[in-house]
């Protein structure tokens, strides 16, 4: 599953000043990211506020992602939840052609054991129709996908290619890779741990800041999964203020503040989120100007 070798962004849903869905930004956030090197798009993550989506919403989102895209990049729609039976309906009542994968949280609030987590995924591995990428992101979910278990997953289901790794503890990303079976993709879902999760032999990322600076994370990656860890990490120092600052109000309230001072969309969130405080959006704007001072 080379295609998903590299940087993979997981999109926002931009909103006009009444919360309705802007359709031409995300056209141009698309299209931002195709021109600027990203390797692939992901529709439908936590990062696209999908929780607050009607369905009327989310089937707009998938539309103007594929129309704009038109079969440029490979896309990746997430399709998850803690009822496995809902899951599987959605997957065997979805029109997932346009997708080459999905990606699937863990069940969260459940708190399920491993033994649970390994069989919602059993379930969802036999009727899924596209590859899966599984996600584990505690912080979220309440619960940690341990890497026995997402080596069982991966060593039983061919189908289950990969596992955005979001725990942020570096030790569990590297006994995942160490165990894991040899085309397994290992990608990192936090954007801290990306480059050291591609040094440690990890695929690459699901990014959150790289919609907003695609040009300088996919050269990160591109620069990791090339060994060159010392002009990667170059990179990596001068993104690292961004990567923290994005994420101290919640996400996505951080990347929207970074798109909000490029121009590309407003601020906008829907409730219970709310935008980043004005001290934070001065510190994002002080980011962005060394950031541009640096690659001049």
């Amino acid at each position: 599953m080379e295609q998903f070798i590299g940087t993979g962004v997981a999109l926002v849903t931009p909103f006009r000043d009444d919360l309705s869905v802007d359709v031409e930004a995300l056209a141009r956030i698309v299209e931002l990211n195709i021109q600027d090197g990203t390797d692939y798009l992901v529709v439908m993550g936590t990062t696209g506020e999908t929780a607050t989506l009607s369905q009327a919403d989310k089937q707009l989102v998938v539309d103007v992602v594929v129309r704009t895209n038109a079969g440029r990049l490979p896309l990746v729609l997430g399709v998850g939840g803690n009822n496995t039976m809902a899951v599987v309906n959605e997957l065997q009542t979805l029109d997932l052609s346009d997708f080459d994968a999905v990606l699937s949280v863990s069940p969260y609030y459940n708190k399920p054991t491993q033994e649970g987590i390994y069989q919602h995924f059993k379930h969802i591995s036999e009727v899924s129709p596209k590859p899966i990428i599984v996600y584990n992101v505690p912080s979220r979910t309440g619960s940690n996908m341990l890497p026995e278990t997402i080596v069982r997953l991966a060593s039983d289901f061919p189908n289950i290619i990969g596992v955005k790794e979001a725990s942020g503890d570096i030790c569990q990303i590297d006994r995942i890779i160490q165990n894991k079976p040899k085309d397994f993709l290992v990608i990192s879902g936090d954007d801290m741990t990306a480059l050291p999760t591609v040094l440690a032999g990890g695929a690459g990322v699901i990014s959150v800041l790289g919609q907003g600076l695609p040009s300088f994370f996919s050269e990160m990656i591109q620069l990791g999964l090339q060994g060159n860890a010392r002009k990667a990490y170059e990179i990596h120092h001068t993104l690292s203020p961004l990567m923290g600052q994005i994420f101290e109000e919640g996400n996505p309230a951080g990347i929207k503040s970074v798109f909000e001072n490029m121009g590309v969309c407003k601020a906008a969130v829907r409730l219970p989120l709310v935008e980043a405080s004005p001290d934070l959006k001065e510190k994002i704007s002080i980011s962005l100007k060394e950031l541009n001072k640096a690659a001049v």
